[in-house]
C-alpha cells in the first residue's frame, strides 16, 4: 500500500502542477488582439507546461533519471526566477517541484528493493 502511494503520488502532484502552471497561460486572452496573436501567445505561455509534462514521461519511464532532472529544475527555477529571494514564491513554485523529485527517487529506491 505504502509503495503505491508512493509510486502514484509525485505523479499525480506533477500533473497538478502542470495544470496550476497552465492556468496562467490564460492571461492571453485580452481585448482588442487577433486570433493568431492570441494562439502564438497561449503557445507561447504553455511551453513550461509542455516541458514539465515531456519530463514526467520521463520520469514515468526512469523513476531515478526523472527524479533527477525535477530536483535539478528545482534549483535551476529558484536561480533563474529568483526564488529565493522570496519564500511563498519558492514554496509555491520551486518547492512542489523539488518534492516531486525526492518522491521519484524515494519511489525508485522502493521499486528497486522490490525486484
Amino acid at each position: 500500500m505504502k509503495k503505491k502511494i508512493i509510486y502514484w503520488l509525485p505523479r499525480i502532484l506533477t500533473i497538478l502542477f502542470i495544470l496550476f502552471i497552465s492556468i496562467f497561460a490564460l492571461d492571453v486572452f485580452s481585448d482588442g488582439h487577433t486570433f493568431p496573436t492570441i494562439l502564438l501567445a497561449l503557445l507561447m505561455h504553455l511551453i513550461p507546461g509542455f516541458a514539465l509534462l515531456i519530463l514526467l514521461l520521463i520520469a514515468w519511464k526512469w523513476e531515478k533519471i526523472g527524479g533527477i532532472l525535477f530536483i535539478l529544475l528545482a534549483i535551476i527555477f529558484t536561480i533563474w526566477f529568483n526564488l529565493y529571494r522570496d519564500v511563498i514564491s519558492f514554496l509555491i513554485i520551486g518547492l512542489p517541484v523539488l518534492a516531486v523529485g525526492i518522491l521519484f527517487l524515494i519511489s525508485a529506491k522502493l521499486n528497486k528493493n522490490k525486484k
